[in-house]
């Protein structure tokens, strides 16, 4: 199945725009492939939401979602204008949240990496389908 690329503004609506169009493209590649599981399709949907919203928050600018369907699994990559990779931090119960995402992301995938760039990184995951 073809890739789909979404250029996203970097605005606070990235993460639902970016739900819409992973879950169109997961349609698709369910009437193509069915998925392994029944929780594949919430998996990817939610890592693409907590990538992209670690995106819009730690971030300035524009950013890029692809998704691809290698046999087997799906690969995400955001793509954004900060050289500094994801960090895991202790989870925020008590205040304004956050610190739970790219963990959770994490524990999802079947691996993940992050390559830097002088204008940013690129955040690649590979979740089971």
């Amino acid at each position: 199945m073809k890739a789909l690329t979404v250029d996203l503004d970097g605005t606070a609506g990235c993460p639902r725009r970016a739900r819409a169009a992973a879950s169109a493209y997961l349609e698709q590649l369910a009437a193509r492939r069915p998925a392994a599981g029944a929780d594949a399709r919430r998996a990817v949907l939610l890592a693409v939401s907590e990538l992209v919203t670690n995106a819009v928050r730690h971030a300035p600018g524009p950013l890029t979602l692809v998704l691809t369907a290698p046999e087997g699994a799906v690969g995400i990559t955001v793509s954004d204008t900060s050289p500094l990779p994801p960090r895991p931090r202790r989870g925020d119960l008590a205040g304004q949240g956050g610190g739970f995402g790219w963990t959770s992301v994490q524990r999802l995938s079947l691996r993940s990496h992050v390559v830097t760039r002088h204008d940013g990184k690129d955040v690649h995951v590979l979740l089971p389908w």
